[in-house]
C-alpha cells in the first residue's frame, strides 16, 4: 500500500507534534521533579528557621513551595493528597496516618518535645484528671494533644466516652477554654505557653509526648531521594543552629506565632529537645508501640494488624543517618 505525499506528510507532522508533546511532558515532568513542597509549622520551630535562611533554595535548583501546618492533622491531609512533598508531624499522627493508608514514612526526628499537656483556667474546679469525667474538652482530633489525651484518660481509669471531647483546631481550642465553651483543652505549643497568664497545667508528663517527626510521601523518596537527603541535611543545618542560636530562634517563633518573646524562649529552651539524635529507630518504636492499641480502641484505626504492620515500616533511618552533620 502506498502512501500519497499528502497523507506522507500529514503523517510526518503527526509524529512531529506527538515528540513535540511527549518533549513538552517530559520537560514538564522535570519542572515538577524540581519543585519541592514542604511545610512549616510552628510547633516545628526548625522549619521556620530554614524557611527564613533560604538554604533549601539555595540547596535544591528548582522552586521551593512552602506550605504553612496548623496541626499534625493539617500536614497528614497535605501528605495524603500529596499536596506537600514533606511535612512534619507529631509521631503519633505519623503513625495514625500510615495505619489508616497514607503512604508517609518517617525520615528524620525533629526533637523530643514537650509540646502538649492537658490544661484548665485559672479558677478552674478541675483538680485532676479524674475530675474531667462529664466535662468538656477541646482536643484536635490526630494529632499528639489528642493521643496525650486519650492516655491521661485511661491512666485515670476513665474513658474517653466519659467526656465530651469537642474536635477543634488547636488555637480554637484555646479560644473555647478562654470563653468557657470547654473545661479543659489539650493544648499545643507555642498556643499553650502563650496562654500560661490565664491557664494552669493540669496533668503533664513529657513520656507521653511522642516526639516531633519530619515524614515524606513514599513516591517522593522514590523519585527524589537526593533531594530527600537534601532536606535532612538541611534540618541538621538549623538544628545546629537553633542550638547556638535559641535567642535567634525564639525570635522567629515569636515572630511567626505572634507570640512574645519570653513564650518563645520557654518554648525554644525547655521543650523543643533539639539536642537529640536526629536518626529514627528504637526509641521512637517504643513509644509508638506504648499507644499504638489506643488507635483501635479510640476507632481510628479498623484494626490492630494496621497499626503494627504500620509501625514495622514508618522509619526510613538512611536518610538522617547519612546526613552531613549527623553525628
Amino acid at each position: 500500500m502506498s502512501l500519497s505525499r499528502k497523507t506522507l506528510s500529514a503523517a510526518i507532522l503527526s509524529g512531529a507534534l506527538a515528540l513535540t508533546s511527549c518533549a513538552g511532558e517530559n520537560a514538564e515532568a522535570e519542572t515538577a521533579a524540581e519543585t519541592l513542597s514542604i511545610d512549616y509549622a510552628t510547633y516545628n520551630p526548625l522549619s521556620l528557621i530554614i524557611k527564613d535562611q533560604g538554604w533549601l533554595e539555595e540547596e535544591l535548583d528548582g522552586d521551593v513551595e512552602w506550605v504553612y501546618s496548623a496541626g499534625s492533622n493539617r500536614a497528614n491531609e497535605n501528605l495524603r493528597a500529596e499536596a506537600i512533598d514533606v511535612g512534619s508531624t507529631a509521631g503519633s499522627a505519623a503513625l495514625l496516618a500510615r495505619s489508616t493508608g497514607t503512604p508517609i514514612q518517617t525520615i528524620s526526628v525533629v526533637g523530643n518535645v514537650e509540646w502538649t499537656a492537658l490544661v484548665v483556667p485559672q479558677d478552674s474546679d478541675i483538680e485532676s484528671v479524674e475530675d474531667l469525667q462529664g466535662r468538656a474538652v477541646a482536643a484536635t482530633r490526630g494529632t499528639d494533644p489528642y493521643f496525650f489525651l486519650v492516655q491521661a484518660v485511661e491512666e485515670a481509669g476513665l474513658e474517653l466516652d466519659d467526656l465530651e471531647v469537642q474536635n477543634v483546631q488547636h488555637a480554637d481550642g484555646y479560644t473555647a477554654l478562654n470563653n468557657g465553651s470547654v473545661d479543659a483543652w489539650a493544648g499545643l505549643d507555642p498556643i499553650m505557653a502563650g496562654a500560661e497568664d490565664d491557664t494552669e497545667f493540669l496533668y503533664r508528663n513529657v513520656d507521653l509526648n511522642t516526639y516531633s517527626f519530619l515524614n515524606a510521601t513514599e513516591s517522593f523518596l522514590e523519585e527524589s531521594p537526593e533531594v530527600a537527603q537534601t532536606v535532612v541535611d538541611t534540618y541538621e543545618r538549623a538544628r545546629e543552629w537553633a542550638l547556638e542560636n535559641p535567642a535567634e530562634t525564639a525570635q522567629l517563633l515569636a515572630d511567626e506565632g505572634e507570640i512574645e518573646e519570653d513564650v518563645a524562649e520557654i518554648v525554644i529552651n525547655e521543650r523543643s529537645g533539639f539536642d537529640i539524635s536526629p536518626v529514627p529507630g528504637e526509641d521512637q518504636t517504643e513509644v509508638l508501640s506504648n499507644i499504638s492499641s489506643i488507635f483501635v480502641t479510640s476507632g481510628d484505626v479498623d484494626n490492630q494488624e494496621n497499626v503494627d504492620e504500620a509501625l514495622e515500616t514508618l522509619l526510613r533511618p538512611e536518610f538522617a543517618e547519612n546526613a552531613e552533620s549527623a553525628e
